[in-house]
């Protein structure tokens, strides 16, 4: 009987997919059985074919990581969704959690750290990754904006960040697949929520709360 983890990896780029799957064809216990670009494709994935796992970045073009794990959750409950992310701030890791995901690592974590969340994860249990949990730091002056952060819709996070990184609205609307006049109303929305009336305000707000860090 087949009792190998059956795993789908979703990541914009190919060289990355190509190093998760060469990193878990050492297991013989797990096997990557599709492969997707975005969160629209996995999706279709889903229809098509079982797994038990979705190994996926958040930062993607299209529905963007975080709306990708909240629609795989509502429509295919028994889908373990691990987080393997660049990001290792905690606001990240909350708001993927919160949207349902069972696990979160980071890019930068050892080789065998993947494995050992996808097994975990499976067992029923939820995987972070501890250095994850060791961070206790938080910015001076982030709680004033944080309930307002966390209260974002998926699709308001991801346009928050993309902004606060410096991207025009216009490469916001191309990396997120949307019209530009439904992303500059998603922007004129966030600095209303947010009380301010510039990106440069904006891009403060996302420093001070650990989502983006100062550039010298």
């Amino acid at each position: 009987m087949d009792t190998k983890i059956k795993v789908i990896l979703v990541d914009d780029h190919a060289v990355v997919r190509a190093g998760f799957k060469m990193l878990l064809a050492t297991c013989d216990d797990i096997d990557v059985i599709a492969e997707a670009e975005r969160g629209e494709q996995v999706l279709q994935r889903l229809l098509q074919q079982t797994a038990d796992v979705i190994v996926m970045d958040l930062s993607m073009p299209g529905l963007g990581g975080l709306e990708t794990i909240r629609r795989i959750r509502q429509r295919h409950d028994r889908v373990k969704i691990l987080v393997f992310s660049v990001h290792d701030e905690k606001v990240y890791v909350s708001r993927a959690i919160e949207a349902g995901a069972d696990g979160y690592i980071t890019k930068n974590s050892a080789p065998g750290i993947l494995a050992l969340a996808l097994r975990q994860i499976m067992q029923g249990q939820s995987y972070i990754e501890p250095s994850l949990l060791d961070d206790s730091g938080t910015a001076s002056g982030a709680p004033d904006y944080r309930a307002v952060i966390d209260a974002f819709s998926a699709r308001e996070f991801d346009i928050f960040c993309l902004l606060a990184k410096g991207l025009t609205l216009h490469k916001v609307a191309d990396e997120l697949c949307l019209g530009y006049k439904t992303a500059a109303n998603y922007s004129t929305r966030i600095k209303a929520k947010l009380n301010v009336s510039t990106l440069v305000e904006l891009a403060h707000i996302a420093q001070l709360s650990g989502l983006v860090r100062d550039k010298i």
